[in-house]
């Protein structure tokens, strides 16, 4: 670890390098009065330079995957080599409004108890987005998969997003951050042994808050701070890809921290609202004559033969 650095800044990239143009100009425009390296991990993107993209920036170091390694695997390469006291683990498709950096260091330097900070996310209109929920269980499954969450939107029991709503400008104590923006000393990442690389792609955050504060550790929303979010840019050309994955780890992840009757409630209940989706979408398909409805509806059955267990 160096000394000098305060905080190390990982960026992990897939294709869309206007996105994490926008995202490293923001970076080095908003980020003042503290220390600061960046490591952009290039998952083997398959269009475009990523050399080009990254060139022009100081304290920058890239590596370069000649694989896919998924997410997770991809952010504990860039924490291997951070020298700094700090990790900031953050999407490629984030835009900085402020000095969201500094303040979100000195307000960690300001708690005694071990944390992970997350700021509020917004949309790209600078609405507010969801940045914390629950963790999973059957309860909030349920809700999810058959829209419980569309009639109880203030539900805790069946909207895992429910403190969403009760969002103060005060900072709170919470389940899950989501993955856009993870604040976290190196030392605290390294005893995790980092994010656990089964999750290829989506629930890594989850996982990670949950072994986290199972450890005695704080999840802490900070919403006095803010980034943009843009959110699926580099998944929004594949559903597929998308889905798959989304599908794998949810399950992966039930039956990591799930036990019992209530795992195998949990995933019959995740598979009957895929179900449940694909004459949904075929019908939204011949409402309003858009293909995107029927492709939903084809990942959605696709998705029925991922296996139970892996």
């Amino acid at each position: 670890m160096d000394n000098n650095i305060q905080i190390s800044i990982i960026i992990v990239s897939y294709n869309n390098f206007d996105i994490l143009k926008s995202c490293l100009n923001s970076i080095y425009k908003y980020t003042t009065d503290v220390i600061f390296e960046v490591i952009v991990i290039d998952n083997a993107s398959t269009e475009g330079d990523v050399d080009k993209v990254t060139s022009n920036y100081k304290n920058l170091v890239l590596i370069k995957n000649k694989e896919n390694k998924g997410f997770a695997a991809a952010n504990n390469q860039g924490a291997k080599i951070a020298k700094g006291e700090y990790l900031l683990l953050l999407n490629n498709d984030t835009v900085f409004i402020d000095n969201v950096v500094k303040e979100i260091f000195h307000f960690t330097k300001s708690l005694k108890t071990k944390s992970i900070i997350g700021c509020k996310l917004l949309n790209g209109d600078k609405t507010l987005q969801h940045s914390i929920s629950d963790f999973d269980n059957f309860w909030n499954v349920l809700g999810e998969k058959l829209f419980l969450y569309l009639i109880f939107k203030k539900s805790k029991i069946f909207n895992r997003y429910n403190k969403n709503y009760k969002i103060t400008d005060r900072f709170m104590e919470v389940d899950v951050l989501k993955g856009a923006f993870l604040f976290i000393s190196q030392n605290d990442f390294d005893n995790l042994d980092g994010f656990d690389e089964k999750f290829f792609f989506y629930s890594e955050e989850t996982d990670l808050c949950k072994r986290f504060k199972d450890a005695g550790g704080s999840i802490i929303y900070y919403p006095k701070s803010s980034i943009i979010h843009l959110g699926g840019e580099s998944t929004s050309k594949n559903l597929w890809f998308q889905y798959k994955n989304l599908n794998i780890s949810k399950i992966y992840y039930f039956q990591k921290h799930l036990k019992g009757l209530e795992l195998y409630l949990t995933i019959f209940i995740h598979y009957l609202g895929n179900i449940i989706r694909i004459p949904l979408y075929l019908i939204m398909g011949l409402i309003k004559f858009k293909s995107y409805y029927f492709k939903k509806a084809v990942v959605y059955f696709r998705s029925l033969f991922i296996p139970f267990f892996s």
